[in-house]
């Protein structure tokens, strides 16, 4: 596990990818929320949206820069690079 995210709890803006111009609020980095890598979190919707973003879309390094939360009611995951002041 990672320690908390400096961004935790609180709101951002993503800056680039499928989701610019959204805000989002952070729980904390993926690994910290479910206890794993998002890369084995196998049937998980938002890890799975989330690797045809990474691979296919948005290009995304495949690393565990990921964060977790959410754009309006949904949970999605973020990396870290797609977020203002943080990429």
């Amino acid at each position: 596990m990672k320690t908390q995210s400096k961004l935790a709890q609180k709101k951002v803006m993503i800056i680039s990818g499928t989701y610019k111009g959204k805000e989002y609020w952070v729980e904390d980095w993926w690994e910290n929320v479910s206890g794993n890598s998002w890369m084995f979190a196998d049937g998980n919707p938002a890890c799975m949206k989330y690797a045809m973003r990474a691979g296919a879309v948005d290009n995304l390094p495949t690393d565990d820069d990921v964060l977790y939360g959410k754009i309006g009611s949904l949970g999605e995951l973020i990396h870290i690079s797609e977020v203002e002041g943080e990429g």
